[in-house]
């Protein structure tokens, strides 16, 4: 596990490594997740890289606002505050995990 307290140390470390997943806070200092997922997309066409999942994490609960993550190339979407079942379901959904495993 990696974490990255905000959002250039989010870029900087999906540009040295592969992640299976990366939980993105939509609000962080310095470069928002919206900035930082756009980045981390632009590296992986570069790098060649494949795509590595991105789940918004925000407390912005309103309507619309999934599909604006969706729309800055996130590909799922968690509010806050986080219940340990849903996030362990979208983990598992993203990583094609099973419960029995």
């Amino acid at each position: 596990m990696t974490l990255a307290d905000n959002g250039r140390k989010a870029v900087e470390a999906a540009r040295g490594h592969r992640f299976d997943l990366i939980l993105m806070d939509v609000q962080m200092p310095e470069m928002g997740g919206f900035e930082a997922t756009a980045k981390i997309r632009e590296l992986e066409k570069r790098q060649g890289k494949g795509h590595t999942p991105i789940v918004a994490m925000t407390a912005h609960a309103i309507q619309g606002y999934r599909e604006k993550c969706l729309e800055g190339g996130m590909d799922g979407y968690i509010s806050k505050p986080i219940h340990a079942e849903s996030l362990k379901q979208t983990i598992e959904s993203f990583l094609n995990l099973s419960k029995d495993a």
